[in-house]
């Protein structure tokens, strides 16, 4: 990645910026704003209970960011998740959030051992890989036989988009479910998120006075210009419904 990548403005600076702002606004903002973009906390209950994340869970999320869904959990269901994340900006803002056991790891090639975990789920990471397959089997690698594997995608319903987002490599729909297979994993439910219940008007309101702090502070500055561009065109996207939210629950064969 090129260093004006809005790959790495998004998900690297910008998740950096965002512990300024939960410091500023309140301990009360970090989990509804290191959800955005990872599904509200009604999807979060659906896929948490489709791959049976518990009281006790070793649960793994690859790509999780700057944390929020893996600290819902933990939270809500008592779950001990472990956090694998590339970029080292979200690394560090996950652990100043909610003091996260997190590693800087790539998810094609995760540093723990086979069977490590008892469920494991990647959060709007599969668009963003070309080699889903190799990132799904890592997936199905580090989870115990039988173990649940969840997943949000984004998937395009159009053969062709009339733009393409930067670093994304949204599938169709046929092409998540030949991914899924091709990784040793067997579908159990899926669900669109269209359908399930949207964020509560509380964490909404708290995800957006996050954001607008972040704009305050660096609305001059390329990074947060790249990084806004690149979520707008994304939205825009998903509000023609060219893409959509897919969650997937699987089991790892």
């Amino acid at each position: 990645m090129s260093e004006q990548d809005p790959m790495v403005d998004e998900f690297d600076t910008v998740a950096a910026w965002t512990v300024a702002a939960v410091e500023e606004l309140g301990a009360d903002h970090a989990l509804p704003a290191a959800c955005r973009g990872s599904g509200s906390p009604a999807a979060l209950d659906w896929l948490a209970d489709a791959i049976g994340v518990g009281a006790g869970s070793r649960l793994l999320d690859s790509g999780a960011g700057v944390g929020g869904p893996a600290a819902y959990v933990a939270r809500e269901r008592d779950a001990v998740p472990v956090l694998a994340e590339p970029m080292t900006g979200a690394c560090w803002a996950a652990r100043q959030l909610f003091d996260a056991p997190v590693v800087a790891a790539d998810g094609l090639a995760l540093p723990f051992p086979d069977a490590s975990f008892d469920c494991a789920w990647s959060l709007g990471v599969l668009c963003t890989v070309e080699d889903k397959p190799a990132h799904l089997a890592e997936l199905r690698r580090a989870v115990v036989p039988g173990g649940g594997v969840g997943l949000l995608v984004y998937v395009r319903t159009v053969d062709v988009l009339p733009t393409q987002p930067e670093g994304n490599h949204f599938p169709d729909h046929d092409e998540l479910l030949a991914a899924v297979a091709a990784a040793g994993l067997v579908l159990v439910d899926e669900a669109r998120l269209a359908d399930l219940p949207g964020t509560p008007e509380d964490w909404q309101a708290a995800a957006d006075a996050v954001d607008a702090t972040v704009e305050r502070a660096h609305r001059d500055d390329p990074r947060w210009a790249r990084a806004q561009a690149q979520q707008e065109e994304i939205a825009d996207l998903i509000g023609r419904e060219l893409v959509v939210g897919v969650l997937v629950a699987c089991r790892a064969g």
